[in-house]
């Protein structure tokens, strides 16, 4: 590993790692509102135009479906041009098409507003996750990832208090309310002056100095955020590597490198486990408001109690935060994948509004805690060359989840009914946990490289190069 990289991974975590917290945070926040203000907005959406349920599912998966273009052409660029560049303009992107919803005439252009802006919502999401753990020592990465990614629940429960207090509140409070999630384009300027690009992707593009550059003044803003000297460097164990300039990977490259023998297994767990969550989250909150109306609840007493079953959320992703560290990423992800299971047995038994809302809360709660751990746990699966481009296909992945959930329930619910859609979904999540179980790879505690760098996948990458058509070069000077 270069001395760079070892400096990087030796500083305690400290004020300038929690603004980038906070930074990639806040824009996971605004994400999470403007996926979820859809579930509020469907009430309103199909009484003003007159849609069945069946088009009511398609809006549902309309911005799914632009999740998973977003996720797979982001990190494809990201690992080509760079994760800070990628993560600003893909905020910028989602928050003007959002603008453009918000003043849809009709269904059709309804459907094709939210899937472009959820091209930049699934871009951002799937960039920040891999950026940021490029900057966090082993020790604590996966807390750090993991509390990253509980900045979702509070996008969450704001789009829900949005959904209680302006969909109803307003006329046409349903554009209004993509108005308001469109608000964080603001936050650009602030993004464009205070974060660095990594110096992982800055050392595989053989931009040495610049990489210098970002690691001296993290040092400089470590040490004086803590007050006391860094820590020592490790005591080198051999002659430095020869930095190697890896060529980006093209869709074709990076697929055939994933799907090899030396990866395959990892990809699939991954894969899987995408599949799995997104299917049952998006499954259950997109239509939660709305099978809560069908049970005979009013429209604002349903979003009442959505804000309830969106508040576990909060606490959800924190505990499996603090697990991620505890139990390492694989064993927090299967149990919350099994408290998952349990709670969407019991919701599918329950008949009355207070059981329903309950039940529904501790399925939040679990449904959460694991995309906390499986935020951490994704980026540290994939080596740097194609750790944007690995993460963004297994979220583009688990979003066809996403994008079936909602029409699968929205054209099967008459007949399943209230109680076989959840058992559905119980029985999805339980695929998840015998995938993560028996296959899943332990990472707490090691550092990107160790978990990457070895013999097998070095050679697979060499493999993945000569296919592309593009091999791994030498570049001047630097340390690998």
């Amino acid at each position: 590993m270069s001395q760079l990289l070892e400096r990087l991974d030796r500083l305690p975590l400290s004020r300038p790692h929690h603004l980038l917290l906070l930074i990639g945070g806040l824009g996971y926040t605004f994400d999470g509102m403007d996926g979820a203000i859809v579930a509020f907005l469907l009430p309103s959406v199909r009484e003003e135009w007159g849609l069945s349920s069946g088009q009511a599912g398609i809006i549902g998966s309309a911005t799914p479906l632009g999740y998973l273009i977003g996720a797979t052409v982001a990190g494809l660029l990201a690992d080509r041009i760079g994760r800070r560049r990628v993560m600003m303009w893909s905020l910028a992107f989602y928050a003007a098409f959002t603008l453009v919803a918000a003043v849809s005439p009709n269904f059709e252009f309804f459907v094709v507003a939210r899937v472009v802006a959820g091209i930049g919502t699934g871009a951002e999401s799937a960039i920040i996750a891999p950026f940021l753990a490029e900057f966090v020592p082993a020790k604590r990465r996966g807390w750090f990832i993991g509390a990253l990614a509980g900045f979702f629940s509070f996008g969450y429960v704001g789009a829900a208090l949005i959904g209680r207090f302006v969909v109803p509140g307003l006329d046409e409070g349903w554009r209004w309310a993509q108005v308001i999630t469109a608000v964080p384009v603001l936050m650009l300027l602030w993004w464009r002056r205070s974060l660095p690009e990594s110096p992982r992707f800055l050392l595989l593009k053989g931009r040495t100095a610049e990489a210098e550059v970002v690691v001296v003044d993290f040092e400089r803003r470590v040490e004086a955020a803590t007050g006391r000297a860094l820590p020592p460097l490790p005591a080198p164990t051999g002659p430095p590597a020869p930095v190697v300039e890896q060529a980006s990977p093209t869709l074709f490259s990076a697929l055939r490198f994933l799907w090899s023998p030396a990866m395959a297994r990892r990809t699939a767990v991954v894969w899987t486990v995408w599949f799995v969550i997104t299917f049952a989250y998006y499954g259950f909150f997109s239509w939660i408001p709305t099978l809560l109306v069908d049970r005979g609840l009013t429209v604002s007493k349903s979003f009442t109690f959505s804000i309830v079953i969106y508040l576990a959320q909060i606490p959800g992703y924190f505990s499996a935060a603090w697990c991620n560290e505890r139990f390492d990423r694989r064993r927090t992800i299967a149990l919350y994948l099994v408290g998952s299971a349990v709670s969407a047995f019991a919701l599918s038994q329950m008949d009355s509004s207070l059981g329903i809302v309950v039940s529904g809360a501790v399925l939040s709660f679990f449904l959460n805690g694991v995309y906390s751990g499986l935020y951490a746990y994704t980026p540290e699966v994939f080596p740097t060359w194609i750790r944007a481009t690995g993460t963004g296909l297994s979220s583009a992945f688990g979003r066809i989840g996403s994008i079936s959930a909602p029409a699968i329930i929205g054209f099967t619910s008459a007949s399943l009914g209230f109680g076989g859609v959840f058992t559905m979904i119980t029985v999805v999540l339980a695929v998840g946990v015998a995938a993560v179980l028996v296959f899943g790879l332990s990472t707490s505690g090691r550092s990107l490289e160790e978990l990457t760098e070895t013999d097998d996948v070095h050679r697979a990458q060499e493999t993945a190069a000569h296919a592309g058509g593009s091999l791994p070069r030498p570049a001047a000077g630097g340390e690998r």
